[in-house]
């Protein structure tokens, strides 16, 4: 093509793509075979902060000699070969770099798409055409298509691995609980099959029993508190505890499995200690998880050391031991529920992973800290505990103990009670054992049959206390405690009554005394707790045995 028909068909052609080029949202310019640019519509000028008439006839690549640096250029000479080429730069990037140098204008750079083909005019190529577009909002809808993926995406890893969780808890309560069963089966057994057995025997296969019965006690009310922590029904029988008294009878209880492994128990606690508002049955639990745990983890010959002191203004309690130790791995995790270093079925150590959790969880409510510190496998455990201290009113002199405080003995010597149980193992082992404490115990098996006796004995020997059952068929023990309060005093309406039951949560008690019991005693029976809610609940009536 002749150079004047050439310059003719550019010109006609700038003319028809800068007319074109103002009806499209996007930026768009062409250039010449020489990449000189012959259009530049307005997005350009808006966005590149250059105006057409400073730019038009000008070198695209001396006006931008980046595209030179990163090889952009490279898209030019193919569209001036006759193909075309897309250019994508990302979230953080530009084709063109906007904002141009312009003092007076300020920009904001934009991820851009880019097209570069050529400007054709029959079969001659006598330029290059350029559109721009910002994509912003397409990268942004597509970054929040990933996030979404990733939330997918850790949401499903989350709750298969909160089933996997779930199958290695089942697992592993299972092997915990059917352990102690089969000790207490197979020993019950053993003395049943035999006619005559060895009083040594005996004693060893009852301590036996005792001590694996326990253990499955201890693990199911672990497992009712965090099933009541979880749905926040817990709660706290808040008094001025005294932290060293509590600590000491945490030590009584577990010294026994402290030296069956001959681990040394050693105690430092401060007298001047303050005082805590706290629940102490709670803050035993909470040493008693501590010291239990350290005698799981330390070897035989090992030691552990309590020391309670003041710290400030605050009641410090550190457990340490000098046992397996915590790997530093797994030491964020020490305290989260299910949770165990080793859940393998070749596990060295025993347990729901529970004991940690509920401490954590129950020094939480007391409103106090709790950490763990370990150098590592093999090194020992240390758990700190950190309650605010309780300040107390100035008290002068001291209450006078109760009649049943300052009876030590178990007697129930000469006190009648009537006692209402269902279950007939149940309703036995009651007999035997307030029988043998010296009561004179009268046994039925529903509600109407308790009724009938208060009938058959009123005016006369009325019972001084009732111990009933609360889960029974037909009638409960709440539908009993309702008919009797309902009886005039001479049939029996006034006699103190003791719950003794399976339904042992703070809720459970609080409803039991509600209803008319003086005291909720839980099963299994501890005979001396049992024996002391009888005694009490005597004298509340205005009874002394």
């Amino acid at each position: 093509m002749p150079p004047e028909s050439l310059a003719n068909s550019v010109r006609f052609h700038a003319a028809m793509v800068r007319w074109f080029s103002e009806l499209t949202h996007h930026g768009m310019f062409a250039t010449d075979s020489e990449l000189r640019v012959i259009v530049w519509n307005r997005w350009m000028e808006a966005h590149a902060g250059r105006d057409g008439s400073a730019i038009l006839g000008r070198s695209l690549l001396e006006l931008y000699p980046d595209l030179v640096t990163r090889g952009l250029d490279y898209n030019y000479r193919e569209a001036l070969a006759g193909r075309i080429s897309v250019i994508s730069q990302g979230l953080h990037h530009h084709v063109l770099p906007f904002p141009a140098t312009n003092p007076e204008l300020e920009f904001t750079e934009m991820p851009q798409s880019a097209r570069v083909g050529p400007l054709v005019d029959g079969e001659s190529i006598i330029g290059t055409i350029t559109t721009l577009e910002d994509v912003s909002d397409r990268l942004a809808s597509e970054a929040e298509l990933r996030k979404q993926i990733e939330v997918q995406v850790l949401a499903r890893a989350t709750a298969e691995q909160a089933l996997r969780a779930k199958d290695e808890f089942l697992s592993t309560l299972s092997h915990e609980m059917r352990n102690p069963l089969n000790a207490v089966i197979g020993w019950t057994r053993t003395l049943t099959d035999r006619a005559t057995v060895d009083p040594v025997l005996l004693t060893r296969a009852l301590r036996v029993i005792d001590r694996n019965a326990t253990a499955q006690v201890r693990m199911i009310d672990d497992l009712l508190d965090v099933a009541r922590i979880a749905a926040g029904k817990l709660r706290l029988e808040l008094q001025s505890v005294d932290v060293p008294v509590v600590a000491l009878a945490a030590v009584d209880v577990i010294m026994p499995m402290a030296k069956a492994k001959r681990i040394e128990v050693r105690t430092s606690l401060d007298p001047t200690t303050p005082r805590v508002l706290g629940d102490p049955q709670r803050l035993q639990q909470i040493i008693w998880n501590l010291l239990s745990n350290g005698v799981k983890f330390t070897e035989p010959g090992g030691r552990i050391d309590l020391r309670v002191h003041p710290e400030g203004g605050a009641m410090r309690l550190v457990v340490s031991d000098t046992g397996h130790g915590i790997s530093p791995e797994f030491l964020p995790f020490v305290f989260e529920r299910f949770r165990q270093s080793d859940a393998s079925s070749a596990r060295r150590f025993g347990g729901l992973g529970l004991g940690l959790a509920l401490v954590r969880e129950l020094v939480d409510l007391h409103g106090g800290t709790v950490r763990a510190e370990s150098e590592g496998e093999g090194k020992g455990a240390t758990f700190t505990v950190e309650l605010p201290a309780m300040r107390l009113p100035e008290t002068t002199g001291e209450a006078e103990p109760t009649a049943w405080a300052t009876d030590d003995a178990p007697s129930l010597r000469e006190m009648r009670v009537l006692v209402v149980e269902d279950e007939a193992d149940s309703r036995e082992l009651l007999v035997e054992t307030l029988s043998e404490c010296g009561a004179e115990v009268v046994a039925v098996a529903s509600c109407q049959e308790a009724l009938a006796k208060l009938r058959l004995l009123s005016g006369l020997r009325l019972p001084h206390v009732i111990v009933s059952d609360l889960g029974m068929p037909k009638e409960d023990g709440y539908d009993l405690i309702r008919q009797i309060r309902a009886l005039p005093e001479a049939e029996g309406g006034h006699v103190p009554a003791i719950a003794l039951t399976g339904y042992a949560n703070p809720e459970d008690r609080r409803r039991a005394l509600g209803a008319g019991y003086h005291g909720h005693v839980a099963k299994p029976m501890d005979r001396l707790a049992l024996i002391t809610a009888i005694k009490r609940a005597a004298l509340d009536g205005g009874i002394r045995p």
